[in-house]
């Protein structure tokens, strides 16, 4: 039980920490020292997994198997990266939008709220205990979003609060839904809730309530997934808060709402045939999809822009598990990986892009190689990546699930050979713009230090693209198999 613990409880105390001290040199340095002391925790936690196979704890309540450590020591890498990239992004933030010490220990404290809900949200075995997460995630984001008071923030922090909230309540109502089916089987108490308990006793859940429970969670959760019709609030909650928000939006909430999903997937697939989810992943993955795809052709602003790069992905990985099989289950773990490190390591290079020239707009951000070499690669080499160029794992992911796609549904294929095509389109074209050419005159670079994290990740991402670890390998395959059923 220690061992998680340990991580929540290193996440957790950082909140009071930050604030009352989080302010100034000194609250940027115990940003970063808190969220390495959280991945050091992580690690020790992912040795044991390694060593003693999956455990619950804590009475059943908290859990770590193969499926969560993965996305755990995702989110304490991005986790890290973004506290490192915060430090000199906000200095220059503080200075230009005269924000107060208080404001920047809300900003530091809230952020770390963020980061612990989604760790809990990940280690929790209980069903309820996880929505509760989730929504603890939505309000702390909510005032990140809101952080420069702007009119555009605040409109973008309501437009978020509403629209989550709406999908979090459908959420509810289906973990209530959820709870009434067991309870017919594991009795009144919270134990009904148990994610490993429901698991035992799936195949004796009522199919019709089940199924109704697992619409409810779909477009509940798929709204912070960013599932289309349900996304209005994202490209605008991107382009209008820190792009160290943007990046952990994109790099964890995204990927734990997904996860949410996942878990719901593998109660329904046993008490239904896997056919009724699939179909309504599959059909909301690629309609996302192509949404974002030919939303991005007409984006002026580059945040809002990658903001519909994370749908588009997103949408590809929803897809990947509505095929169901586990090759295509692999590829979405990958592809969800892969996605988490590349697009925050796009929104930390971006934002110092932006911070530079001092303009959201496309067309504005000219010469970033003659300004800084240093950005210039880190913005051209993230955004290569997440186009899916090898040998990023964004390249092996998304040509998995085109394989899996034509042994599964071939008729599927060219509705996603289109929507990578119409987003590679979209945005290579821009990138050249803004990497190559003159820089503007009278514009300084940006410090080289808020560079180093997405060096970092993409090294990383390369990995995952060239040589995957086995241990890795192990934990995606073992977790495949239990979303196969």
């Amino acid at each position: 039980m220690m061992s998680i613990l340990l991580v929540l409880i290193c996440a957790a105390i950082g909140i009071p920490l930050l604030a009352l001290w989080g302010d100034g040199r000194r609250g940027a340095v115990m940003f970063i020292g808190i969220n390495a002391l959280v991945l050091l925790a992580i690690l020790a936690l992912a040795l044991r997994v390694l060593w003693n196979g999956p455990f619950t704890t804590g009475d059943g309540q908290f859990m770590v198997d193969d499926l969560s450590i993965v996305l755990v020591l995702v989110a304490g890498v991005v986790g890290l990266g973004t506290a490192f990239f915060s430090r000199s992004y906000m200095a220059r933030e503080i200075v230009h939008w005269s924000l107060s010490r208080r404001r920047v220990r809300l900003y530091h404290a809230m952020f770390q709220t963020f980061l612990t809900t989604m760790l809990l949200a990940l280690l929790t075995n209980n069903m309820g205990i996880l929505w509760v997460a989730m929504e603890g995630a939505t309000l702390s984001t909510v005032l990140l979003v809101s952080l420069f008071h702007t009119a555009e923030g605040l409109e973008a922090a309501w437009k978020y609060f509403i629209l989550c909230g709406v999908g979090l309540a459908m959420a509810l109502f289906g973990t209530i839904l959820l709870y009434f089916a067991a309870q017919k089987v594991l009795g009144h108490d919270a134990n009904a809730l148990l994610w490993t308990h429901l698991k035992t006793v799936r195949h004796q859940l009522q199919p019709q309530v089940m199924a109704i429970a697992f619409i409810f969670m779909l477009v509940g959760y798929g709204t912070k997934i960013g599932l289309s019709p349900l996304n209005n609030w994202l490209p605008d909650a991107h382009a209008s808060g820190p792009s160290s928000v943007s990046a952990a939006l994109s790099g964890l909430l995204l990927n734990v709402a997904l996860y949410a999903v996942l878990r719901v997937k593998v109660l329904v697939d046993g008490a239904l045939d896997p056919d009724f989810s699939g179909r309504l992943l599959m059909g909301f993955g690629v309609l996302s999809l192509l949404v974002a795809a030919f939303s991005i052709l007409r984006q002026r602003d580059v945040k809002r822009l990658f903001a519909y790069s994370s749908i588009e992905h997103m949408g590809l990985a929803t897809f990947a598990f509505g095929i169901g099989t586990p090759l295509a289950s692999f590829a979405g773990l990958l592809h969800m990986i892969s996605h988490s490190l590349t697009k925050s390591a796009v929104f930390f290079s971006v934002g110092q892009a932006v911070q530079s020239i001092g303009s959201r707009e496309i067309q504005r951000i000219r010469g970033l190689l003659e300004l800084s070499p240093f950005l210039g690669w880190a913005v051209m080499l993230a955004v290569l990546f997440i186009l899916g160029m090898p040998p990023s794992g964004i390249f092996l992911s998304e040509f998995l699930i085109v394989t899996s796609t034509l042994q599964v549904q071939p008729w599927l294929t060219p509705f996603l050979l289109l929507g990578l095509g119409v987003t590679f389109a979209g945005i290579f074209p821009r990138l050249q713009g803004m990497v190559f050419g003159p820089a503007p005159a009278g514009v300084d670079a940006p410090p080289v230090s808020g560079i180093v994290p997405v060096f970092v990740q993409l090294s990383l991402v390369v990995v995952l693209g060239v040589f995957v670890p086995w241990t890795l390998i192990q934990w995606m395959q073992h977790a495949a198999r239990l979303l196969h059923g």
